[in-house]
């Protein structure tokens, strides 16, 4: 709310309006922000009750946009990732469910002009952080699925560890986390535009812990909602300029 400079009536106040048994959802002014929780199964099931949702609101070209943290691969910790499109392990662009027995893929790209569009929106000489496009790896699990050697088992070697995320960064992929596949392929099938926004708390080619302190991961977790805020006001300003023209030009977008 304070993000996008909004106010709310002196007989509002801000309030979970789920009954609070999976998910957390707030409402400030056109947007809403819910919890997901970890993983594709978690976030299938947000996803699934929020597009209809959106379908029995009448809600006219909503926006989704996943904003958290994540796992870089060759990039600095606190670099803000957009993704470009969400990867299964076998670093193919689907999510992938098994229906009445069968395997079935859904396309998991994400929506390129949003990406750009937030990139742009980025200025590191004003806030002083770095955002980039590049392909993200959505990982089955938080270990083994992303190379680790922290786990509780690990049947590979750091060298082997360390060839295969370089030979994830030398096709382009830049980060892991363990919900895009599902996001994209949802939202594209609801026809729904999309983006993935996560800041790296630390780099998966130097090491499997966070050595960065509390506050400095604090500071960088604001990143990912203060460039999606930027886009936001921005959508809100244009469509305030949109209202100002004759009723036949008028058009905008509700942001999710």
């Amino acid at each position: 709310m304070k993000d996008l400079r909004l106010k709310l009536s002196p007989v509002t106040t801000l309030r979970n309006m789920t009954d609070g048994h999976r998910f957390a959802l707030y409402k400030v002014g056109p947007v809403l922000c819910v919890t997901h929780g970890m993983g594709c199964p978690s976030i299938s099931i947000l996803l699934h009750e929020l597009i209809k949702m959106m379908h029995y609101a009448k809600c006219q070209n909503p926006v989704f946009i996943r904003i958290g943290t994540c796992g870089g691969i060759g990039i600095e910790p606190g670099t803000v990732v957009i993704s470009s499109e969400a990867l299964d392990c076998k670093l193919n662009p689907c999510y992938e469910v098994i229906v009445q027995g069968k395997i079935v893929q859904h396309c998991s790209k994400l929506d390129q002009c949003l990406a750009q569009e937030l990139r742009s929106l980025a200025n590191p000489c004003e806030v002083d952080f770095e955002a980039i496009i590049g392909k993200t790896i959505c990982a089955d699990d938080f270990y083994e699925g992303q190379s680790r050697l922290d786990g509780a088992f690990c049947d590979y070697t750091s060298h082997s560890k360390i060839a295969y995320l370089l030979g994830l960064k030398d096709n382009g992929v830049v980060n892991f986390d363990m919900e895009s596949t599902a996001f994209a392929a949802l939202t594209k099938r609801a026809n729904i535009r999309s983006a993935v926004v996560c800041v790296s708390v630390i780099d998966r080619i130097k090491g499997d812990q966070i050595r960065a302190c509390p506050k400095s991961v604090s500071e960088w977790e604001k990143r990912p909602r203060e460039l999606v805020s930027r886009y936001i006001r921005k959508v809100l300003l244009d469509e305030v300029k949109v209202k100002d023209v004759p009723a036949r030009c008028v058009g905008g977008e509700s942001v999710i």
